[in-house]
C-alpha cells in the first residue's frame, strides 16, 4: 500500500469581523475570484484557480474574539518572480505595509497583513535548495535577473547551512530572533 501524500493546499477558512472589507481585499487587491457566496449565512468562497479548485479561501462572518492569533499565515504561490513583483507594486498602491520581503533561498516571499491583521505571504519558488530557516532581505524594485543573481550567490554560500541576515532584517525593524525562532520551531 502506497503512503498517502498531500498534493497542495486545498483551502483555508477565516472567520471575519468585517466580511465586506475582507471580501473586497481578497477580490480587488489580491485578485481572487468569488466562486460562490451565501450572504444569509455570511460565507464567501474565493479561488485563484476556479477551473481547478472551487475555493481556496472561505471567508465566514462572525469572528467574535479580539486580537487572538487564530491563524499563523496563508501563503499564496505564484508561478513567476514577475508575479511577486507585480503584487508588490499592487499592494504598495493599496497602502499595504510589509512585515518582511525576503529570500528563503528556495523562495522569494512577501509577508503582509489583510485588513483584519491575518498574516499572508505571496511567494515564488526559486528552484534552489536551501536549509531553513533562511531569511535574507530582497529588494523587489530591482530587475528580476539581478534579484536572482543575488539569491543564487547567497545560496551558493549559505544554502547548505541556512542563513539569517540579522543586521539587514534589524534595519527594517523586523524582530529577527522571534521570527527566526518561529521558523526553526516549524522545522
Amino acid at each position: 500500500m502506497a503512503t498517502p501524500s498531500i498534493a497542495r493546499l486545498g483551502h483555508v477558512g477565516i472567520h471575519c469581523k468585517d466580511l465586506a472589507s475582507q471580501k473586497a481585499f481578497y477580490r480587488d487587491v489580491l485578485g481572487l475570484q468569488v466562486t460562490n457566496e451565501d450572504p444569509t449565512r455570511g460565507m464567501v468562497f474565493l479561488s485563484a484557480r476556479p477551473d481547478e479548485e472551487d475555493h481556496e479561501l472561505l471567508l465566514c462572518g462572525g469572528r467574535e474574539v479580539g486580537d487572538v492569533l487564530l491563524l499563523q499565515q496563508v501563503s499564496w504561490r505564484c508561478n513567476d518572480l514577475a508575479d511577486v513583483i507585480g503584487f508588490h507594486e499592487r499592494l504598495r498602491k493599496h497602502g499595504v505595509t510589509f512585515d518582511m520581503i525576503v529570500s528563503h533561498g528556495n523562495a522569494v516571499g512577501m509577508y503582509f497583513r489583510d485588513p483584519e491583521e491575518n498574516r499572508l505571504e505571496i511567494y515564488w519558488a526559486t528552484g534552489l535548495q536551501a536549509r531553513q530557516p533562511y531569511l535574507e532581505t530582497v529588494d523587489l524594485t530591482e530587475p528580476p535577473d539581478e534579484i536572482m543573481r543575488k539569491i543564487r550567490e547567497s545560496v551558493a554560500q549559505h544554502g547548505a547551512t541556512g542563513f539569517v541576515d540579522t543586521a539587514a532584517l534589524a534595519r527594517q525593524n523586523i524582530p529577527v530572533a522571534s521570527r527566526a525562532q518561529q521558523a526553526a520551531e516549524r522545522g
